[in-house]
């Protein structure tokens, strides 16, 4: 399997976000009075696609992108202090060497990414880091990426843990592996047939560099 450009989401599918995000969730949503997410709550949210999960959460759609904002501006405080994905440090440098384009497309804000992958030394990596302020903008800006670096969408792959980046990717026309190990359950991605369902970063790493027979 060749894929020219390898597009990563950040949040949960690099960075190991998912509790400091709960975290300055449940700090805004004390502050605007709506509800928090407890820790034996918490996989069950992970089944809820975006709009599931703020009508759980009782979260009008238009209050979304200022708590994106805010969200984002309390995780910078922290970002350098998160870990990356286990397994993560090993995948992503064989996985560069395989990829003409190596990117990342996140909601996260481009400080925050940079100032991660320069932590752990791994920002030299990547080619280009792109930032979409909405939840749902992830597919024009796929399709974005392919006419900058005039690829076909079939040259590309996209990898999240989300079920907005199923739907973005295959909304796009560009295919997707959803990792299990992020926000989003493993049985929530499933049912959204992703092209590929991948369980750990070594079973990326084996996608994308299949063993050569003998």
């Amino acid at each position: 399997m060749r894929y020219p450009a390898l597009i990563f989401d950040f949040d949960g599918t690099i960075a190991d976000t998912l509790l400091a995000a709960r975290h300055h969730y449940n700090q805004l949503a004390e502050e605007y009075g709506y509800r928090t997410i407890s820790r034996e709550e918490l996989p069950g949210i992970r089944d809820l696609d975006v709009k599931s999960a703020l009508a759980h959460l009782n979260i009008p759609k238009r209050k979304v992108p200022l708590l994106l904002a805010r969200g984002r501006r309390l995780l910078k405080n922290n970002i350098r202090f998160l870990p990356l994905i286990e397994g993560m440090a090993e995948a992503l440098p064989l996985l560069r060497k395989k990829a003409h384009f190596f990117g990342i497309l996140t909601s996260n804000a481009t400080e925050n990414v940079e100032a991660f992958l320069e932590e752990h030394r791994i920002r030299e990596l990547f080619t280009f880091i792109s930032s979409t302020s909405k939840l749902s903008g992830k597919s024009k800006h796929l399709r974005s990426i392919a006419r900058t670096f005039s690829l076909n969408p079939a040259e590309i792959l996209y990898i999240g843990d989300e079920i907005r980046d199923i739907r973005a990717a295959q909304k796009a026309g560009i295919d997707i592996a959803a990792v299990t190990w992020g926000f989003n359950s493993r049985d929530s991605l499933a049912v959204r047939s992703p092209l590929h369902l991948v369980e750990s970063p070594a079973e990326l790493t084996k996608l994308i560099m299949p063993p050569k027979d003998g």
